[in-house]
């Protein structure tokens, strides 16, 4: 979704089938030892792994449009609120699934659905937070699109696995701001 709203054409992709181990594998360790997606291979050779670090290189890269902030203070508000993002709301959506979901057991094993159903309670309290974020603001870092948008999104999609939706949380804040988000032509690649 980055690299969509970014504009930058010439990357391609290659899907990965983590249920079928393909990240496991002694070929794709040597992209990255953690056995983790994503990774960018960069025109040197080397590899770039994490997803905002990434980011971070394709924003330094492609300067516009800018998602990650156009100066040090704007930066800072952008990524504080992008982490929270992800540690609060997608950290406890990702455990959730993965202690839950039976297509994830192969990943997470053993699963402790205990645990995945807690952090389904506390991922609801981190969307009543995110859903607060857009009574004074169309975007979650403020006015304009950024990569705390993309971050938000991908959680509340991903959150789809287990059955959440904020509409039915009456979290009607978070769902309107999740569908303008649907209808950018980056939600849809």
């Amino acid at each position: 979704m980055f690299i969509a709203e970014k504009g930058i054409a010439g990357i391609e992709r290659v899907s990965v089938d983590l249920t079928a181990g393909e990240h496991l594998t002694e070929r794709f360790r040597a992209l990255n030892p953690l056995a983790r997606i994503p990774v960018l291979e960069l025109d040197d050779g080397r590899y770039l792994a994490e997803s905002r670090a990434i980011c971070s290189f394709l924003e330094a890269r492609y300067p516009d449009p800018n998602l990650m902030g156009a100066n040090g203070e704007e930066r800072a508000f952008i990524e504080m609120i992008d982490r929270q993002i992800e540690f609060h709301l997608l950290g406890s959506i990702t455990a959730c699934v993965r202690h839950t979901h039976p297509a994830f057991a192969a990943l997470e094993s053993p699963q402790f659905a205990d645990h995945g159903l807690a952090q389904g309670q506390k991922m609801k309290k981190a969307a009543q937070w995110l859903d607060r974020q857009f009574e004074e603001q169309q975007y979650v870092a403020g006015p304009r699109f950024t990569i705390a948008d993309i971050t938000g999104y991908c959680a509340i999609e991903f959150a789809r696995l287990i059955k959440f939706r904020p509409e039915d949380e009456g979290l009607s804040h978070l769902a309107a701001w999740r569908d303008r988000v649907s209808g950018r032509s980056s939600a849809r690649v």
